[in-house]
C-alpha cells in the first residue's frame, strides 16, 4: 500500500477523501412558513430509487435553510451546467442575497425556480432522519420541469468545474 498516505483522523479523513471526489452540483429552493424563498447549493443530492421515484438530500440542522426543510413542505432540485456557475456561487453565498435578482419566478407549489437550470424536480419531503446535528431528507418525486441538456457542473478540490464530455 505504498500508494497511501494514512491519516488517523476521522474528520480529516473524511474531508480529504470527499474533496478528491467529484460531486454534481444542484440547488435547492423550498418555502419558510412565511411563503418566502428558501435555496442552498448542495453536492449531496442523489437518486434514491425509481420504484417508487424518491431522491435524497443532506442538510446541516444549523443551515440557515434548516428551518423551511424541516416544514417538510415541497422543494425543487435545479440542476446546474458549468455556465450556471455565478448562480451556484450566489445561492452558496449569503442568504439575503441568494433572492433579489429577477433570475427566478414561482413554479410549481409557489416553489423558486431559477429560469437557468437544465431541469427542475419538484418532490415532497416525505421523511427526515436525524443525524447529530445534520439529516438525510428523503423525497417522493411528483413532476419535472425538463430544460435544455447542458454539460454538468461539478465540484471538486473546492472549486466548481464544469464538464462537457461524456467519455466512452
Amino acid at each position: 500500500m505504498t500508494n497511501f498516505s494514512l491519516e488517523s483522523n476521522p474528520t480529516e479523513a473524511l474531508k480529504a477523501t470527499f474533496r478528491g471526489h467529484a460531486s454534481g452540483v444542484v440547488i435547492v429552493t423550498l418555502l419558510d412558513e412565511h411563503k418566502n424563498p428558501v435555496g442552498f447549493t448542495a453536492t449531496s443530492v442523489t437518486s434514491l430509487g425509481a420504484t417508487p421515484p424518491l431522491f435524497t438530500f443532506n442538510v446541516s440542522q444549523g443551515a440557515s435553510s434548516w428551518p423551511a426543510v424541516s416544514l417538510r413542505g415541497h422543494v425543487a432540485i435545479h440542476t446546474l451546467g458549468a455556465e450556471d456557475v455565478d448562480l451556484a456561487r450566489k445561492l452558496a453565498g449569503p442568504k439575503v442575497a441568494r433572492f433579489t435578482d429577477q433570475d427566478w419566478n414561482p413554479g410549481p407549489f409557489g416553489l423558486p425556480v431559477f429560469e437557468a437550470a437544465s431541469s427542475v424536480l419538484i418532490g415532497k419531503i416525505r421523511d427526515i432522519h436525524d443525524v447529530e446535528s445534520n439529516a438525510v431528507v428523503i423525497v417522493d418525486v411528483l413532476e419535472a420541469l425538463l430544460g435544455v441538456e447542458k454539460g454538468g457542473l461539478l465540484y471538486h478540490q473546492r472549486n466548481f468545474v464544469g464538464v462537457g464530455e461524456v467519455l466512452d
